[in-house]
């Protein structure tokens, strides 16, 4: 955690700054400490153990600015190097855009950095062997996995387990020239592990499985292992199914895929510079009217939530796109200036996919909906374009019919336009996972387009 004396080098570099000749400065120090433990195979393979803490201070000088960021944080140090910064922003081009936010939208709430319920004590008792133990109670290597699954039976056999759990703790604290002071502080203990299968023909599978959560009594690594072994025994006799227009559903755990281009095209800087797709759609109906995405980053005890962006503007619960209708640009004070936009807060914080289309609640209950076509179960490769919304993305997934899966399909491509292919969304079930950072359910489209 961020030190007092720390805070206090925090306060003296606006002061500094202004000495300095600045007419504005906003200082974000942050802080933070990592442990990770690598497994390989059941074996401990890595240890590390990371810390940082860094100064990054914005300069507002003679109608010109800079970003600055330094991790000597001794007050001489730090005298000496606002001084040049500042020097180094006399040197640049003037802009008249650069300002600090209008002191109204600064967040108020966060004085402590522990509002949001983010921060466990627990992080602080404990020690290398507790550290040691959950990553290797979190291996499936050599033991009998959850749900009956046995990696050596006769179908395939686990030929190799890569797992990493790692628990950080992380401290910010911001403050500017206006008066702005607030501060975030969260835990988090994560854990990952991809694993790789081979059947009876030497064939080759590998996938993937990853939990997290901000408090180590939430967090439970326990099934990961099993849960990627079953995703890679899936594929096992994958082959493309015959190219054509199938519905589509794609999985919670990759649904994401889909969303962040709508929410990176909403970015008033892509929008300013013609890089996005969704130029001039604030306030159209663009897409199917289930289509509703929410910002929520006021939902306590889940990562990700915050009650300020980095130039301190407080977050707000507001739809982004509801009902079909675009209904918000995230604009920072920046690019509000520059383009005459309203400003908002300078990105979704915890943007939340709603559900639609019926009670339909999981992937399975999608596939029960749309009778039969491809269940996506993840996405490898591919690309999208930000200013058509064109995109041609790798998959590989399970062909389904009469709601049920019928075979694995692999090396096939989904390609489409962002604008259609939400319009032909049919419905989103209500299974996203909190460990993510966008909360996105199952997904089910219509007339998608896959080839093989």
């Amino acid at each position: 955690m961020i030190s007092q004396e720390e805070l206090s080098l925090a306060r003296e570099c606006l002061d500094i700054a202004r000495a300095c000749g600045a007419s504005a400065c906003r200082v974000t120090l942050t802080k933070s400490t990592e442990n990770l433990i690598a497994t390989l195979d059941g074996q401990i393979d890595k240890v590390t153990r990371c810390a940082d803490r860094s100064m990054s201070i914005a300069i507002f000088a003679d109608g010109r600015f800079g970003s600055f960021s330094t991790n000597k944080l001794e007050s001489e140090a730090l005298r000496d190097f606002i001084g040049k910064a500042t020097d180094t922003v006399r040197m640049l081009s003037a802009d008249e855009f650069r300002r600090l936010p209008d002191a109204l939208r600064y967040c108020t709430a966060a004085r402590s950095g522990l509002e949001m319920d983010l921060y466990d004590e627990a992080w602080n008792s404990l020690g290398a062997e507790d550290r040691t133990r959950m990553a290797m109670e979190a291996c499936v290597t050599g033991k009998v996995p959850h749900a009956g699954l046995d990696p050596a039976s006769p179908g395939y056999r686990l030929i190799s387990e890569e797992g990493e759990f790692s628990d950080s703790e992380y401290d910010t604290y911001v403050l500017d020239s206006q008066g702005l002071e607030c501060r975030h502080c969260e835990t988090s203990f994560d854990y990952g592990v991809e694993v790789t299968i081979e059947d009876a023909d030497g064939n080759k599978y590998s996938d993937y499985w990853w939990t997290a959560a901000p408090r180590l009594k939430d967090f439970d690594a326990a099934a990961c292992g099993a849960t990627a072994v079953m995703r890679a025994a899936s594929q096992i006799g994958s082959t493309p199914a015959p190219g054509g227009r199938y519905n589509m559903v794609v999985g919670a755990e990759c649904a994401s895929r889909l969303v962040t281009p709508l929410l990176n095209a909403l970015n008033a800087n892509s929008i300013q510079q013609g890089n996005s797709f969704l130029v001039g759609s604030l306030g159209k109906q663009l897409f199917s009217d289930g289509l509703t995405i929410l910002d929520e980053p006021w939902r306590k005890g889940e990562a990700g939530a915050k009650l300020f962006d980095s130039e301190g503007v407080a977050t707000k619960e507001a739809p982004i796109i509801e009902n079909g209708i675009v209904k918000r640009y995230f604009v920072n004070t920046y690019m509000a200036a520059k383009t005459g936009m309203q400003a908002t807060s300078e990105d979704a914080i915890r943007p939340r996919l709603c559900a639609c289309g019926g009670s339909a609640k999981d992937k399975e209950a999608l596939m029960a909906l749309c009778g039969s076509g491809i269940l996506v179960s993840d996405f490898n490769g591919g690309n999208c374009n930000m200013t058509t919304g064109d995109f041609s993305y790798g998959i590989c997934g399970q062909l389904f019919e009469n709601g049920r899966i019928v075979r694995p399909v692999h090396e096939m491509l989904v390609t489409g336009n962002f604008l259609q292919l939400w319009k032909n969304l049919v419905a989103a079930g209500s299974d996203f996972r909190t460990c993510a950072t966008k909360l996105v359910p199952s997904l089910a489209f219509s007339d998608v387009d896959f080839s093989g």
